[in-house]
């Protein structure tokens, strides 16, 4: 291939400047070579400039200096200064709305990062927060430039940086579509969704040659940190997929129903679904034994509009679920106990988890419906050592903090504690509905019974028939459906057949709600 770089500049008309513009614009667009395309192309991976047009509307892509190559001296850099310096910045539009991008073109320097690299990234990470506009990052890239030393690692921190000082400004999506190793790994860690793709994607802060050098242990990159472990173990990555182009539009359709930023509301959308839809299919989904397991999916397909979702971080701590859907045209973000997963407890992970996705839903102005069978936190010394209490009070902070609209409805049990940061009318929630099948309780009757007539129980000539009658008589006097609501504790008991009405209902009402939090530099959540 020619290298324009090197060639005289062509005559002095503007016909031939425009010619030889044209002609390194070609290059810019080829890259390297097409031995590297081809190699990029073996490994399953497609080019930084087919994943752009992959995840950008057609012919919306303009680019942001093209033309910048490195200005770095030896190891042999001086010798070989390609255009784009291995990554490809730039704007476009998504369903007509501008997002920023920027994609890691790992046929140049591997998509290592160095000083040239690293300015064009803050740029267009400078210029989405000023613009308002959802960053999008498609990472393909071997990590720190080594040959330019600590200024590649210097680019890292201004990254990091940004990232930080837009978060809850601008939506930021990272998509891992190769290596990610190191520092480098950081970036995404900060940013509000990472998407990975299955068996070309990796992450991890050292990889298997360091592990096994300082522990012993063999392990292979994906086992290390492959899209399975950070989708299902490690809760790193919020989507997986199995390809790329499956990986690129669902990406664009979670940036359907984001807004662009924290100040306005996300796009609403057209629905055939009837507002008034009743559900009469929920008073068979939902068993009323409490002690029966059902899918809360299926509840909350039922509920939406067209039964569409998209569910965050689906295969890690699958006992409760976090999903974006809408409601008569509008996002909301709910939050709801799966009873199909350890009963529907709340644990480490689901707690972190669920209030993770509640401080996103506040940040970007997204309604949160939480829907309770929550039978309360999962004991075990695991739990306890592992620090349950700070990890549950970060679901409590959440809630608590959050000013969008908040709605809450409780389907069956909702015990102690668990109730209470489910967010309960207590914490703040807007309005808050029960099913007639609902039992909100210090705790289940067997257990309260055992305690509060732990002694008539051990006197009796029949213990477990005393019992029996015991528990019986505490879920007639504290337990029946109507106590909450006697008490102001939920607003309403409402036919399950109703929730999807009453939800679009009071929904509607709430999206003028406006409220402040106290005057403060920042808070200090639990860690």
């Amino acid at each position: 291939m020619t290298d324009l770089s090197q060639a005289p500049t062509a005559a002095g008309d503007t016909r031939g400047r425009v010619a030889e513009l044209h002609a390194i614009r070609e290059q810019v667009r080829r890259g390297p070579s097409e031995k590297a395309t081809e190699a990029q192309h073996a490994k399953g991976k497609l080019t930084a400039r087919e994943r752009i047009e992959l995840l950008l509307d057609p012919d919306s892509f303009r680019e942001v200096e093209s033309l910048r190559r490195h200005r770095a001296t030896g190891f042999g850099l001086e010798e070989k200064k390609p255009y784009t310096d291995g990554v490809v910045t730039g704007w476009g539009t998504v369903e007509g709305r501008t997002v920023f991008v920027y994609a890691h073109d790992f046929r140049i320097f591997g998509g290592a990062l160095g000083e040239a690299h690293a300015a064009k990234i803050h740029k267009i990470m400078d210029m989405a927060i000023a613009a308002g506009a959802p960053l999008v990052s498609l990472n393909d890239g071997a990590g720190a430039r080594i040959q330019e030393g600590v200024v590649a690692l210097a680019g890292y921190g201004g990254i990091f940086q940004r990232n930080t000082k837009a978060s809850g400004v601008i939506p930021q999506i990272s998509v891992m579509l190769g290596p990610c190793a190191g520092g480098a790994a950081y970036s995404p860690a900060l940013t509000d969704f990472v998407f990975m793709v299955r068996e070309t994607s990796q992450m991890f802060i050292t990889g298997p040659d360091v592990v096994q050098a300082v522990t012993g242990e063999e392990i292979s990159q994906n086992g290390l940190g492959g899209a399975e472990v950070h989708g299902a173990t490690s809760g790193v990555a919020h989507f997986v997929y199995d390809d790329e182009a499956t990986c690129l539009e669902e990406v664009r359709y979670l940036l359907s129903m984001l807004p662009a930023n924290n100040r306005e509301n996300p796009p609403a959308a057209e629905s055939a679904d009837p507002a008034d839809r009743r559900c009469e299919a929920l008073l068979d989904l939902v068993p009323a034994d409490g002690n029966r397991p059902y899918d809360m999916r299926a509840v909350i397909e039922e509920i939406v509009d067209d039964g569409e979702v998209l569910e965050v971080h689906e295969r890690w701590a699958t006992n409760i679920l976090c999903v974006l859907a809408r409601l008569d045209g509008q996002v909301v973000g709910i939050v709801a106990n799966q009873p199909r997963q350890l009963a529907g407890v709340l644990d480490i992970a689901a707690s972190e988890k669920a209030a993770r996705f509640v401080q996103m839903c506040d940040a970007f102005n997204i309604p949160i419906v939480t829907l309770l069978d929550v039978p309360g936190f999962l004991p075990g010394v695991d739990q306890e050592h592992g620090g349950i209490i700070r990890h549950g009070a970060k679901l409590l902070y959440a809630y608590c903090n959050a000013t969008v609209p908040r709605v809450s409805v409780v389907l069956r049990k909702a015990y102690g504690g668990a109730y209470i940061v489910m967010d309960s009318q207590s914490i703040g929630a807007d309005v808050t509905y029960a099913w007639p099948t609902n039992e909100i309780a210090v705790m289940g009757a067997e257990g309260a019974a055992n305690v509060i007539f732990r002694r008539r129980i051990a006197a009796a000539d029949d213990p477990d028939q005393t019992r029996a009658e015991l528990v019986k008589e505490y879920k007639a006097e504290l337990m029946h459906p109507y106590y909450a609501a006697e008490r102001g504790l939920v607003d309403d008991v409402i036919d399950p057949a109703d929730t999807r009405t009453v939800l679009v209902d009071t929904l509607a009402m709430l999206r003028t709600k406006h409220a402040d939090l106290p005057a403060r530099k920042h808070g200090n959540p639990p860690q």
